[in-house]
């Protein structure tokens, strides 16, 4: 079954029940199937058609939805692009893709017009066309969307991914977890993350509900803890840093929500210490899920009361969703009980390839180094090289440097991370060109017009070198120290100007 007619026959079993709420902008089954339909026709009327890539950008909409189902009525593939994104981004990765059209809403359409070479178009119309049903016939292996990932090279990857490699994750995933028609599912995973896969197509596969959370939300805990008690959400899945700063922000003051039966997440780490918070503050199962994007969920684990009382996060687990994963060690040999190798995954989840290169024909290399445990699981050591996660999102240290370098006054960039957890962040380091100077503002300006809003460097740092290794590479630890000993020296100056200020005779209070 393609991923679209999971909709077609949801709304058969149960066409009244809601699919899909934005806020107060809710959609019934019957209501999604019809606007993915006009949305479809749309869609053909612009000559789209099996195999054809369609861009949306937008902040996250029922509209959203309905665009992305309508795309996949017509055989074609959708390309979602986050509503934060710069449109010189959504025109690079719109030509990159050769996409067909490209759709935006109403408060970036005349911006994508006049950035884009395709043809585009609105998101939502009132304009009566034919109400046919349309259900083009796709094979399983067909392509279904492509997510763009930061590229380790400093180039997004479209990673593209078959009606197969998804089914296969929501088909599990839905087995697992019992999802039913009374579910209530929480998207707080951006569109154009792999988390949301889960979210929107166990709902529909059930005909559940998916309750989407705009980007403003998704990083407001307070906010957060209120839609979680509000919604009545069953299934909740995001990254940890969320669930760290909900726990932070009044998660644990309040009694979990009866209805709460299943906390899933994924995306980096979980500090144990929060681990424990939560299983103490509700009954809901607790599963850690991983995979990359190329591979969406290929190993899981439930945690136990054994676990609570490691050291580490939790186990990235057993393989699961009909993949078979591997630890390979650097001679090629496969790691036994208590070695580490890098990550290796075969099966129906893994992508059919990056878009624009040769097919997925080997297992993918994941890039993570784990430790293989005595029962055969795993536990999560580390990355291979400078991918990294930061609040969940994975981040090519090489594309945020290259759009760093790109500013007319700099020379030469480097891109670290500094803190760890969720106070992780990006710091990068500038070298300005001869004669030039450049401010922090200025840089990161530059980047907000080329990167996603979570790749964007959180502090800036302009001096005159790059500390190197004796190979000429960049010393990425000297960098993390430097910028420590920048931001004690710039708490000193603070400190000390605050203690002048009330010594000043201007500054004493009577």
């Amino acid at each position: 079954m393609s991923l679209h007619e999971l909709i077609v026959n949801s709304t058969a079993r149960h066409p009244d029940r809601l699919a899909v709420a934005c806020g107060t902008d809710t959609l019934t089954y019957l209501e999604l199937d019809a606007a993915a339909n006009r949305f479809a026709h749309r869609l053909r009327e612009r000559g789209v058609g099996r195999g054809d890539r369609v861009v949306l950008w937008s902040d996250k909409s029922t509209d959203m939805i309905a665009a992305m189902q309508g795309v996949l009525r017509l055989g074609a593939a959708y390309v979602p692009m986050d509503g934060t994104a710069p449109v010189a981004r959504v025109a690079m990765l719109a030509a990159d893709c050769g996409a067909a059209v490209v759709c935006a809403d109403s408060g970036r359409l005349a911006e994508a017009r006049t950035a884009v070479t395709a043809a585009c178009m609105g998101l939502h119309s009132e304009s009566t066309v034919d109400d046919t049903a349309l259900d083009e016939p796709v094979d399983d292996d067909d392509l279904a969307y492509i997510l763009y990932t930061s590229g380790s090279t400093g180039v997004p990857k479209g990673v593209c991914i078959s009606h197969r490699n998804s089914r296969a994750f929501v088909d599990w995933a839905v087995a697992e977890l019992g999802v039913g028609p009374m579910d209530r599912l929480a998207n707080h995973a951006p569109l154009v993350f792999d988390l949301s896969v889960l979210d929107l197509y166990a709902a529909f596969a059930t005909g559940a509900s998916v309750h989407l959370l705009s980007a403003e939300l998704a990083h407001a805990p307070a906010q957060l803890v209120r839609f979680l008690h509000d919604e009545r959400i069953t299934i909740w899945y995001s990254v940890p840093s969320a669930l760290l700063l909900m726990m932070r922000d009044g998660l644990l003051d309040r009694a979990a929500p009866d209805a709460l039966r299943a906390v899933c997440f994924a995306g980096e780490p979980f500090p144990i210490d929060g681990v424990r918070s939560l299983a103490g503050w509700t009954t809901a199962r607790l599963l850690n899920l991983y995979g990359p994007t190329e591979t969406n969920v290929c190993t899981f684990h439930e945690v136990t009361p054994s676990d609570l009382a490691r050291d580490r996060p939790p186990r990235i687990g057993r393989p699961c969703s009909g993949d078979r994963v591997w630890a390979q060690r650097p001679d090629g040999t496969v790691a036994g009980p208590g070695e580490e190798g890098e990550l290796l995954a075969v099966g129906p989840t893994v992508m059919l390839g990056y878009w624009g290169a040769p097919r997925q024909r080997e297992p993918y290399h994941t890039g993570d180094i784990v430790r293989v445990l005595e029962d055969g699981s795993f536990d999560y050591v580390g990355r291979r090289d400078h991918t990294v996660k930061i609040r969940g999102h994975r981040i090519g240290l090489g594309e945020v440097e290259i759009a760093t370098a790109g500013h007319p006054d700099i020379e030469d960039a480097a891109v670290v991370v500094v803190g760890s957890g969720i106070e992780a962040r990006l710091a990068a380091f500038v070298m300005p060109a001869r004669g030039r100077s450049p401010g922090p503002l200025s840089i990161k300006a530059h980047c907000a017009r080329l990167l996603p809003s979570y790749a964007l460097p959180d502090h800036v740092h302009i001096g005159q070198d790059l500390p190197r290794t004796r190979n000429g590479k960049v010393d990425r630890p000297a960098l993390v120290r430097r910028h420590t000993e920048l931001v004690a020296q710039r708490s000193e100056r603070r400190l000390a100007a605050a203690d002048a200020a009330s010594a000043s005779p201007e500054g004493r209070t009577s």
